[in-house]
């Protein structure tokens, strides 16, 4: 049975890194810059992928969206919304006869001065119902939402977002004010929780929402009677969408009578699909730059390779020395082992403060959002004593095949 007494092997290789402390610093930079490469590409990626998840946490969950189709002219076509096609009466046909839908919202809306006191603010006004904020997961901080009769009777009420109120009331509880629109007179009934910037960067929290029949009829009228600009479709689960888009379509289809060969005057975007796909896009993007700055870590592990090769030539006569006085063959590869993996876990030591000292000062100074997981760390570290390991192996075994006499006359 080999006997290797480790700890006298760890103080022989402190001493010989000791001995050239340039030499062992120049070694290690190669796993530093690897190891901080490795953390940083991944914070950003992780953040870049974090970011997406809380969009689409703000528009909520299986959510579609219809609008309307596109117009020609003089042989030209037109994008899509800039003919009225869609209706009232089409959301509640889909919220009656689709059964993978489980709420539908429509729409109707524009910007309007919005009153208070001696405050103004210019801001977006949406008529809806409440099925806005069922089907986006969006509460009520304060206050109430819309009921069935705020809409049937088209009541002149109004729920407001976070940046509305901070800029039109202050401190001022606003529920139970009255704010007037385009000089019209609306109550205050509640307060939106906050929901932040939406995935086109917009302030979703700069919105007033009022009762779709009151958009129609009192604020902002209809080009035709029953008119909306789109609707939010909020699928019962992740695998009914599939369902729900054709079911979308087939009524829409059915209702507008649109003939086989005739394109769609409406649009459906499956918006939840769409953002989860970016999602993956991150994270793909995340395990590429973790790779990416991984091969500098094996860059690093060549150069304590190479150095290790060199301090071996250098130390020849010291291991014929060791091999003459008994140290077996075991002893001589642990210790070259033991340096080279000294060497890759100071590295990965200092690495870790360079990855996440540089993380930080991008997210300060670039605004980008990184997040630093103790997995990344784990792993980058675990990844450098691989490395050390790996490379170190080889110039042990050379050392440990050295014969002791051509050593020890070796100048």
């Amino acid at each position: 049975m080999i006997m290797i007494n480790i700890p006298s092997t760890f103080k022989i290789s402190f001493r010989a890194l000791r001995v050239n402390k340039m030499r062992s610093a120049l070694t290690t930079l190669g796993i530093i810059i690897g190891v901080g490469a490795v953390i940083t590409m991944l914070a950003v990626g992780k953040g870049a992928s974090q970011k997406i998840s809380e969009f689409i946490s703000s528009i909520g969950s299986n959510i579609l969206m219809v609008f309307p189709g596109a117009t020609t002219a003089g042989g030209v076509r037109m994008g899509a919304g800039t003919q009225s096609t869609l209706t009232l009466g089409d959301a509640e046909a889909i919220q009656r006869e689709s059964p993978a839908v489980s709420d539908v919202a429509p729409v109707l809306g524009g910007v309007a001065q919005v009153v208070y006191g001696n405050q103004n603010w210019s801001t977006g006004v949406t008529g809806t119902t409440s099925a806005m904020f069922t089907g986006r997961d969006w509460q009520v901080a304060t206050g109430r939402q819309f009921n069935e009769q705020d809409v049937s009777s088209a009541a002149k009420v109004c729920l407001l977002g976070q940046t509305v109120v901070d800029n039109l009331f202050g401190g001022i509880d606003p529920v139970g004010q009255v704010v007037r629109i385009r000089n019209v007179p609306f109550v205050v009934i509640g307060v939106l929780e906050g929901k932040g910037q939406s995935p086109s960067g917009q302030d979703q929290d700069d919105v007033v929402y009022i009762p779709i029949t009151t958009a129609q009829k009192k604020l902002f009228g209809t080009a035709f009677p029953g008119m909306i600009r789109m609707m939010y479709v909020k699928a019962k689960s992740t695998e009914d969408l599939s369902s729900a888009e054709k079911q979308i379509n087939e009524l829409l289809r059915q209702r507008h009578h649109i003939g086989q060969k005739q394109d769609n005057d409406f649009t459906v975007r499956n918006l939840t699909q769409i953002l989860q796909a970016s999602e993956q896009s991150a994270k793909m993007m995340t395990l590429l730059l973790g790779a990416i700055a991984s091969v500098s870590l094996l860059v690093g592990g060549i150069g304590i390779m190479n150095i290790m090769l060199v301090s071996v030539t250098e130390r020849t006569r010291e291991i014929g020395i060791r091999m003459a006085v008994g140290a077996k063959t075991w002893d001589i590869r642990l210790q070259f082992i033991i340096e080279a993996l000294i060497l890759s876990m100071i590295g990965g030591v200092a690495g870790i403060v360079l990855g996440v000292s540089s993380s930080q000062i991008i997210s300060m100074i670039f605004g980008w959002p990184t997040i630093i997981s103790a997995v990344s760390i784990v792993l980058a570290f675990g990844f450098s004593g691989v490395v050390g390991i790996f490379f170190g192996f080889y110039p042990a075994y050379k050392a440990s095949l050295l014969d002791p006499i051509e050593a020890l006359r070796y100048e």
